[in-house]
C-alpha cells in the first residue's frame, strides 16, 4: 500500500528530517516551512516511527483541499476515504488548528470535520452509531490559507519521547533538538562528545545513541501498532532491522558536567535507562573551570538563558566564562544554542558558523566554533 505521510516539525529542522528520511527509504520527500512530505508502504510507517532522531511525529496525509465555506469543509471532508483507515469501534477525536484562513472557528471547524467523517463512516458501515471502544484513530486537521489538510496521527505520544527520561530538570532540551545539535556538529562514532553544562544528560544521551546506531524509538509504542489495517509483523520487522544496524562504537565517549548534583544524578539514570551509561561519565565542575580531558573533542551545550531561566546579566557572566574556557584547540569545535543576538559579544569572538533554529517556541542561535 503507498501512503502519503507528513512529518510536523520544528522550524530549522526541515532539512535534517528530509536527508534522515531519504537514508530510511522514503520516497517523493518534499521539505515545506515546519513540515516535511514523504511516501511510503507500511514498513516505512513503522520504520520512521521507530528510527527518526528529529520528527516530531509522523501523520498519514488522508487528503488535502481548499474551503472557504463549511459546506466545502464538510464535502471536501466527506469525500476522502477514511474507512481505509478507520474500523467500525474505532476512535477519532477530531483537533486541529486554522491560520490566516476564511474559515477561522476551530471549534466549528472541528465539528464539521467530525461530522463529516461520521457520516462517510456511516455510509460505508451501514451502521447509525458509533462506539469508539476501539484503537484511537487521532484525526488532526490544519487549514492554511484556507488550504485543508487532513491527517491521522500515527505516533500517538511525541516522537521526542523516547522513554529514558522518566525525570528531567527545568527547562530540558527536547530530544530531537538534542539530536539534531549533535548532528549538526558533525558528531562521529570515533568522537569525544562533552557537555560542560549537561543537566539531565539529554544532548550526550542523544549523542551516545547515534554514535552506536541506536534507534531512539525502540523501547516504546506508537497509537498505529493498535490500527487494525497494519500487520503486527511490520512492527516487529522494523524493530529487528533497527537492532541489526546498531554498532559497537568502542572509541565515542561522554563527558558530562553540571553545577547542579541532583541533575547529574538524573542524568546517570536517563543514560543508563537509555541503554549508554557505560559510554557516558559524569561529575561536578562550574562550566568556567572546564578542562578537557582528551585531545580532541566536540562540545556540544545548551546554556540557561533568559527566557528559560536566568535574566539577560547572569547569562552574559556564563557566556564570558564560557568564552574563557572554550579556548582555540586543534581538533577541537564548540556548539552552543542560545536566543541571545549579543552571545558572540559576550562570549568574546565570532562564531564561524550560525544557525537558526527553535527551543520550543524560542528562536534560537546555534553558534559553532571550529576553526
Amino acid at each position: 500500500m503507498k501512503i502519503n505521510f507528513v512529518i510536523p516539525c520544528l522550524l530549522g529542522m526541515e532539512s535534517l528530517i528530509a536527508n534522515e528520511l531519504k537514508d530510511l527509504e522514503a520516497e517523493n520527500v518534499i521539505s515545506e516551512n515546519g513540515r516535511v512530505l514523504f511516501s511510503g508502504d507500511e514498513n516505512i510507517l513503522a520504520r520512521v516511527n521507530i528510527c527518526s532522531r528529529f520528527a516530531e511525529r509522523v501523520q498519514i496525509l488522508v487528503g488535502s483541499f481548499e474551503a472557504r465555506s463549511f459546506e466545502e469543509l464538510f464535502q471536501g471532508t466527506k469525500a476522502l476515504p477514511w474507512e481505509e483507515w478507520i474500523g467500525s469501534l474505532d476512535a477519532f477525536p477530531v483537533k486541529g488548528y486554522s491560520i490566516n484562513s476564511t474559515l477561522f472557528s476551530t471549534r466549528d471547524c472541528q465539528a464539521i470535520i467530525k461530522k463529516a467523517v461520521v457520516e462517510r463512516l456511516k455510509s460505508k458501515y451501514n451502521i447509525q452509531w458509533f462506539e469508539e471502544t476501539g484503537p484511537v484513530h487521532q484525526i488532526q486537521f490544519s487549514i492554511m490559507k484556507d488550504k485543508v489538510s487532513l491527517l491521522i496521527d500515527t505516533s500517538g505520544m511525541g516522537l521526542h519521547k523516547r522513554g529514558y527520561r522518566l525525570d528531567a530538570n527545568d527547562a530540558p532540551i527536547k530530544e530531537t533538538l538534542a539530536a539534531a545539535l549533535c548532528s549538526l556538529s558533525h558528531l562521529r562514532p570515533y568522537h569525544k562528545l562533552y557537555d560542560p553544562m549537561c543537566g539531565s544528560g539529554t544532548i550526550l544521551i542523544e549523542g551516545a545513541m547515534m554514535a552506536a546506531n541506536k534507534a531512539p524509538g525502540l523501547n516504546r509504542s506508537f497509537s498505529a501498532e493498535r490500527f487494525g489495517v497494519i500487520p503486527r509483523n511490520v512492527w516487529n520487522e522494523e524493530r529487528e532491522r533497527a537492532r541489526s544496524l546498531e554498532r559497537p562504537c568502542d572509541d565515542f565517549e561522554g563527558f558530562g558536567s553540571d553545577i547542579d548534583p541532583k541533575a547529574l544524578e538524573i542524568a546517570k539514570i536517563n543514560a543508563h535507562r537509555a541503554g549508554v551509561g557505560s559510554k557516558l561519565s559524569f561529575n561536578l565542575c562550574d562550566v568556567a573551570d572546564f578542562k578537557p580531558l582528551t585531545e580532541k573533542g566536540t562540545l556540544i551545550c545548551n546554556p540557561p538563558y533568559g527566557e528559560r531561566l536566568l535574566e539577560l546579566s547572569e547569562c552574559e557572566k556564563i557566556y564570558a566564562a564560557m568564552g574563557k574556557a572554550f579556548e582555540k584547540r586543534h581538533g577541537w569545535s564548540y556548539s552552543i544554542i542560545s536566543p541571545d543576538e549579543e552571545f558572540e559579544k559576550a562570549f568574546g569572538r565570532k562564531a564561524d558558523k550560525r544557525r537558526k533554529l527553535y527551543n520550543g517556541m524560542i528562536k534560537c542561535q546555534l553558534y559553532m566554533y571550529f576553526k
